[in-house]
């Protein structure tokens, strides 16, 4: 055979067995989450062919080498439901296979144990609508939330600052303190949930959010599963918990008012099998304010772990740690006036503080949570939580009166002041046990619930405060004015000025002077702003007016509660029940203690009702219980004994999917009635005195939209319209009878969406818009003074190159002047002006 023939077959051979090279059957894809963000480290399987693999940081993976033939690929990851394609390759065919994962929520753990896989700000699954990890859409009542990616998209640095992406919630004032449909909540009692158990936060100071996963809430009394808590909602702040993975973050912020910021987020596992994970996650913070002398200085450490055993056991440890240093900030006051023109009097930078004041806390919870899974049907969870509250305070503040002249006239321009000296703390514990079980009766699927807790509230032994007010007498004493008795008080000369500090002059040309009683603690001159050092040794103090200043207190709350969730095709029926008992035991730890009990009932009843695959209706019907807090009525000048406070809801609406799962759109209907609320009493001198009023209602409707409208296009919108109405006042003043209730809006809405530019020269790029206002809203102490409604708008601008981001918040872009809340006009809350924030980011 000629040379030239064999060289034309082996270059034939070489150009077949090439062809076959480049014509090798593959798999390849991308697995993402329903947000459109790559899923790392998701198992990839191919059924019966040994060969696996896991996605990359980007989501991808890849078989090569195939044979043609049919393949059933899997895919798994915790937290996500498993998914599988099946495909059959022709020879030389490479098929490609994208995969969006949904989260699970049918997982092992009764409570959060490991962190939630999803990213962006949607939800899906939550625990606190029914105790079991149950899809949003199938609890029958309202469940709103924020997740951590729209926390940090608008650089939230609060509570306060995520409410406004809540439907029907907004603040009271400017501490840890809301209203939910109308009815108010705060930090300072045992009513709000960290991971589902019962905590408090001590009420001044919004805690940090850096350490959260998400924060949700669940409208309308939640007692029949958490005991007592307000008939507007409860507040559940859900910690991150550790990934499989490891994951690390830092993040710088600089901004306005002196702003400086600093974050980060560790997480992973701490041995090879994976059974040990832990999260770590450090916040500090040092921060001034558009408030004279206000500042912020924090610091946040909180550690959880994860220990998983088995498969059928997990054990959980979160702690978080809080330490602050601050001023009390009590708001702006304005001169005397019932007209909205007085809000306008003083500038909102104005607080009555001295230099000297300060507030130094220390907030500490401590959880421990054990789940079990005795079998595929029965799971046990026990859990233990433990909060503690430490707290330093002095103060120079509002009397909440204008200061008085000789003939007992309100001097517009003076505010009267008091004076605080305070070392008090509280603690709390908080011990819960539940079985899960699963079984059928015919067609009926069951999700059974039973357990008990147990909270209990102390203020041990030792807190004590001391109080200066009122004026100076000649005796020695302090007391409030009497213009009856002049003789018996320190006269002093006061200048009365102009809006500029300028003496007015008297008919003789000389300057305006009167006499004024002399107060015990310095008044607060709105035009002069004397924001002093005071000399607070030459105070006349009041000691004892803690109740557990010479008396602990101490509260104590158990239930045990069952509940069923139902499924018969499309229906699914929730029952559920609890018997509360409250225990106060009176003059604790004393000869003469004795225990006060109190008992309910909880009924809890919920209907979901499957449309189809993207619409379910709900109902719910469930009753409230609240005693009043064991502080005030062991307190006998506060005016009690009080009854509880007991409300119901009856509540319907929809629960909606679209765009494949991506984004929900929720609607509520709603109507709740209470009783036995205690306001503060306005016609007594004693800041702790109340009265109890007869009957409340509130009813509106509320819309929610979350989630994503295209890939890279994430939104957030609410709506709610509340008429929240005082029906019986008791002993309260008559001018509230039909009137909206306190810091209520009849409407308030929201708007945030960002879209992130996915190719191109500009990948990478984002931007952030959105608004929300609140209408026109009643103070606390006087429905005729009113502040009025407002409309904000935020912008925000990202860039991220590999792992670094660059983010720029600017917040209140027409600088609008508003007040988030406020008591009266000597206690306003003012929004903050316009401000910025600049974060970089880098994630590893």
């Amino acid at each position: 055979m000629p040379i030239s023939t064999n060289r034309s077959i082996l270059t034939a051979l070489f150009i077949l067995l090439s062809f076959n090279a480049l014509a090798q059957n593959s798999i390849k894809g991308t697995v993402k989450d329903l947000n459109s963000s790559p899923l790392e480290k998701v198992s990839v399987t191919l059924i019966n062919k040994q060969r696996s693999a896991a996605t990359d940081s980007n989501g991808e993976f890849s078989f090569t080498d195939l044979p043609a033939g049919k393949y059933t690929v899997r895919f798994s990851h915790t937290g996500f439901e498993a998914d599988q394609k099946t495909i059959t390759l022709a020879q030389g065919e490479s098929r490609v296979i994208d995969i969006v994962m949904v989260p699970s929520t049918e997982q092992l753990q009764t409570v959060e144990i490991t962190g939630r896989k999803e990213s962006g700000y949607k939800n899906t699954a939550s625990f606190i609508g029914s105790k079991t990890a149950t899809a949003l859409k199938d609890v029958p009542q309202a469940i709103s939330y924020v997740t951590k990616e729209l926390m940090q998209d608008q650089s939230a640095v609060r509570v306060g600052d995520v409410v406004k992406n809540f439907s029907g919630v907004n603040q009271f004032t400017f501490y840890d303190d809301l209203t939910i449909r109308g009815f108010r909540i705060n930090g300072g009692s045992t009513t709000q949930l960290l991971n589902g158990m019962r905590t408090f936060t001590g009420f001044w100071k919004q805690p940090m959010v850096n350490y959260l996963e998400r924060v949700e809430v669940i409208k309308g009394p939640a007692s029949a599963l958490f005991g007592n808590a307000s008939p507007g909602g409860t507040v559940n702040r859900v910690t991150k918990k550790p990934l499989e993975e490891d994951r690390k973050s830092l993040s710088f912020t600089v901004g306005s008012f002196n702003t400086t910021r600093a974050l980060a987020d560790f997480t992973g596992p701490l041995n090879k099998d994976k059974t040990i994970l832990y999260r770590l996650n450090i916040g500090y913070e040092n921060a001034q304010s558009f408030r004279v002398l206000q500042f912020d200085k924090n610091i946040v450490i909180a550690p959880s772990i994860s220990f998983l055993p088995t498969p059928k056991t997990r054990l959980n440890f979160d702690a978080v740690y809080n330490k602050s240093n601050s001023r009390l900030d009590r708001g702006q006051s304005v001169f005397a006036g019932k007209t909205e023109e007085a809000l306008y009097t003083t500038p909102i930078s104005q607080a009555l503080n001295a230099v000297n004041d300060h507030l130094d806390e220390e907030n500490y919870t401590v959880m421990a949570s054990l789940t079990h899974q005795f079998t595929s049907k029965l799971a046990f969870n026990l859990s233990y939580l433990r909060t503690g509250y430490l707290q330093d305070l002095v103060e120079n503040r509002s009397a909440n009166a204008y200061a008085v002249d000789s003939l007992g006239n309100t001097i517009n321009s003076l505010v009267g002041r008091q004076a605080f000296i305070r070392q008090s703390k509280q603690f709390s514990d908080n011990v819960s046990a539940y079985f899960t079980y699963e079984a059928h009766t015919g067609k009926l699927e069951h999700k059974l619930l039973l357990g008990y807790d147990y909270a209990q509230s102390t203020l041990p032994k030792g807190s004590d405060q001391s109080t200066a007010s009122g004026y100076l007498k000649k005796d020695g004493t302090t007391g409030a004015y009497n213009k009856n008795k002049p003789g018996d008080y320190v006269m002093m000369n006061y200048t009365v000025t102009d809006k500029n500090g300028k003496p007015l002059q008297g008919a003789a040309g000389k300057d305006s002077i009167i006499r004024i009683p002399k107060p015990n603690v310095p008044s607060y001159d709105l035009i002069k702003r004397n924001n002093n050092l005071e000399d607070m040794t030459k105070y006349i103090f009041a000691t004892g007016v803690i109740n557990s200043a010479t008396q602990p207190v101490f509260g104590g709350l158990s239930g045990v509660y069952a509940q069923d969730q139902i499924k018969l095709g499309a229906l699914q029926v929730l029952l559920g029940v609890r018997y509360e008992v409250y225990t106060d035991k009176a003059a604790y730890q004393t000869d003469s203690q004795h225990i006060v009990r109190q008992h309910k009932f909880l009924p809890r009843v919920g209907l979901v009702y499957s449309v189809n695959n993207h619409i379910n209706v709900y109902g719910v019907y469930t009753q409230g219980y609240n005693p009043q807090d064991p502080a005030i009525q062991s307190d006998p000048l506060a005016g009690g004994p009080f009854a509880p406070i007991e409300s119901n809801l009856v509540e319907g609406g929809l629960k909606t999917e679209w765009l494949g799962g991506r984004l929900t759109a929720n609607l509520a209907v709603y109507q709740i009635h209470q009783t036995g609320t205690l306001y503060q009493d306005s016609k007594s001198d004693y800041l702790g005195a109340y009265v109890q009023i007869g009957k409340e209602r509130a009813r509106g409707v509320e819309l929610d939209v979350t989630g994503q409208i295209a890939p890279h296009w994430d939104v957030i919108v609410t709506y709610a319209y509340n008429d929240a109405q005082l029906q019986d006042v008791g002993k309260a003043d008559s001018a509230w009878l039909g009137k909206q209730k306190p810091n209520a809006p009849k409407q308030q809405g929201s708007l945030w969406t960002k879209y992130t530019i996915p190719a191109g020269p500009l990948s990478g790029f984002g931007i952030g818009a959105g608004g929300n206002f609140v209408t026109r809203r009643n103070l606390s102490l006087d429905p005729s003074v009113t502040i009025p409604g407002f409309v904000l708008f935020n912008a925000a601008l990202y860039y991220k190159v590999n792992r670094v981001q660059i983010q720029f918040n600017l917040n209140n872009l027409a600088n609008k002047t508003y007040w988030v809340g406020g008591y009266d006009y000597l206690r306003l809350f003012p929004g903050a002006p316009r401000n910025w924030q600049t974060t970089i980011s880098y994630t590893f």
